[in-house]
C-alpha cells in the first residue's frame, strides 16, 4: 500500500486559544489560565496524551476478534510529566517536552492474563501514535511569509 497523508491547519484565534482542523472536524486547543491561556479547550500536550490512549484503543478495538481476545471494555488513562520550565525558557536545563510518560491500561474481558498481555504489546508495537512518540518521525518545516 502507499503511503497516505495525513494533513492538519492549525490557526490562532485570540489569546491562545488555537483552532485545529483535519478533513472537516474541529478541535480548539488553549492554555490553562496558569499558563496564560482562557482554558477553553486542552492544551497541545493534553491532546497529545489524547491522541496516544485513542490510538491504542482504537487498535484495540480493530484487533481484538482477530487476536482472540474477549474485548468488553477498553480505556486507558494517562499521564504525563512536564516541567513548563523549559518551554518558558526559565530553566535552560529543563526538558522541553514530556520527561515521561505512564498508562493505566483498563481491560474488561475474560481472556487469560497472558493472552491479555500479549495483546497490549501488540497493541503498543502496532499504534501509529505510540510509534510516533517512541520512534521520532523526521521533521522538517517550510516558512511561508505572508504580507
Amino acid at each position: 500500500m502507499a503511503i497516505e497523508v495525513f494533513k492538519s491547519t492549525t490557526k490562532v484565534t485570540e489569546g491562545m486559544r488555537i483552532e485545529c482542523s483535519s478533513r472537516n472536524h474541529k478541535i480548539i486547543m488553549d492554555e490553562p489560565k496558569p499558563l496564560g491561556g482562557s482554558d477553553t479547550g486542552m492544551n497541545p500536550v493534553e491532546a497529545l496524551l489524547c491522541s496516544l490512549g485513542a490510538c491504542q484503543c482504537i487498535v484495540a478495538k480493530c484487533f481484538a476478534k482477530a487476536k482472540g481476545i474477549d474485548l468488553q471494555d477498553f480505556w486507558i488513562e494517562l499521564e504525563g510529566d512536564l516541567d513548563p520550565d523549559g518551554f518558558l525558557g526559565k530553566n535552560k536545563d529543563a526538558k522541553i517536552g514530556f520527561q515521561s510518560i505512564r498508562s493505566k491500561i483498563h481491560i474488561k474481558s475474560t481472556s487469560s492474563k497472558e493472552d491479555i498481555e500479549k495483546f497490549i504489546q501488540f497493541i503498543e508495537a502496532t499504534c501509529p501514535v505510540y510509534d510516533s512518540i517512541t520512534s521520532a518521525p523526521s521533521m522538517s518545516s517550510e516558512i511561508v511569509v505572508e504580507k
